[in-house]
């Protein structure tokens, strides 16, 4: 067995690397500890990161979200720059789990290993892809990205409720919105194999907002708050984006959002 070793400051560690493949062999480690028992969890250890958070590599360019790049399917680099572009969210959405972990403390020990959980997911979904794309002869880096999403968790950093509410509820929710028609496209365009990906994506990120939506509820339930009005609320306080349709009801469901919420979907 692994030596212990406590599970956020070695999550803060991994968020601060650089290297994609580095940090992903990083969440491995630790999800390989968890499973052998050898993780501690010190949930009121006040931590300072050493470096900047998150840690990333020089490329991608970082760009507005206009400024992204994108080209028609039938050619290898239009599905190369769409690869990328999943790529480059699954890197984002690896540094955000981690992010979950060492940045909340006095929260119970499943919350930690649930975040755990959804950074090791989501660096095995960076690998698919980054193997992908080299299969089409490019690299993680050579397209450029956008970073909405870490400007969320950047907002919501000083409080796990908005946490919770803004970045797995709404902005990793509108990927169960988004996948099914990318995947269409690719397996149009005869990509198969990144068709295949985005069907694991799609399984594994129901569970990931049904994480936040879990968390959300408990949080609500434990300040006395009532969830719906409080998510109003808190998209209006840090200027959430807001949703735009078509939506995957059926994915959103499974993923623990109330019918009452649904229903102001449709």
């Amino acid at each position: 067995m692994e030596r212990s070793i406590e599970l956020r400051a070695c999550a803060l560690q991994c968020l601060l690397e650089t290297d994609p493949a580095a940090k992903a062999d990083g969440v491995a480690a630790m999800a390989r500890a968890q499973a052998q028992g050898a993780v501690r969890i010190d949930g009121t250890a006040s931590l300072c990161p050493a470096g900047a958070v998150p840690g990333r590599p020089a490329r991608p360019e970082l760009v507005p979200p206009r400024l992204v790049g994108r080209r028609s399917m039938v050619t290898v680099e239009g599905r190369a720059m769409l690869v990328h572009a999943l790529a480059h969210i699954e890197f984002n959405a690896i540094n955000l789990a981690l992010d979950a972990v060492w940045r909340f403390p006095c929260m119970p020990d499943d919350y930690y290993t649930d975040w755990l959980r959804v950074a090791h997911e989501e660096s095995l979904h960076f690998l698919m892809l980054d193997a992908h794309l080299a299969t089409l002869g490019y690299r993680y880096g050579d397209f450029t990205g956008h970073d909405s999403l870490w400007e969320m968790v950047g907002k919501t950093s000083g409080d796990v409720l908005a946490r919770m509410a803004l970045v797995p509820r709404t902005m990793e929710a509108r990927g169960l919105d988004a996948i099914p028609p990318l995947r269409a496209k690719l397996a149009q365009a005869g990509d198969a194999a990144a068709a295949a990906i985005l069907d694991r994506l799609l399984a594994d990120e129901v569970g990931h907002v049904e994480i936040g939506n879990r968390w959300y509820f408990h949080l609500c339930a434990e300040r006395g708050l009532d969830p719906l009005p409080t998510y109003d609320e808190l998209t209006v306080r840090y200027k959430a984006p807001v949703l735009k349709g078509p939506f995957n009801l059926e994915a959103r469901r499974r993923a623990g959002f109330s019918e009452a919420e649904l229903q102001r979907l449709i």
